[in-house]
């Protein structure tokens, strides 16, 4: 699995999932219970992972629709 994402935006988050799920691409979402930790503040971002042989097509895709991808 390789990281494809990392934000602190919700609704940033949904849109890459859903284009990606749109390309037939996996995603698994990491640090999404972190929030109980931190008292739901929102300083820990969110991360995404693909896997390895997705990544190419999946990094294509983000940029392709101007999502930032936090690093």
């Amino acid at each position: 699995m390789k990281e494809l994402m990392r934000s602190n935006d919700p609704t940033a988050i949904a849109f890459a999932k859903a284009l990606l799920s749109g390309e037939g691409i996996e995603v698994f979402e990491l640090d999404v219970h972190t929030s109980v930790l931190e008292g739901s503040i929102g300083i820990l971002p969110r991360r995404l992972m693909v896997a390895d042989r997705d990544h190419f097509l999946a990094v294509a895709t983000l940029r392709d629709n101007d999502v930032d991808q936090g690093y």
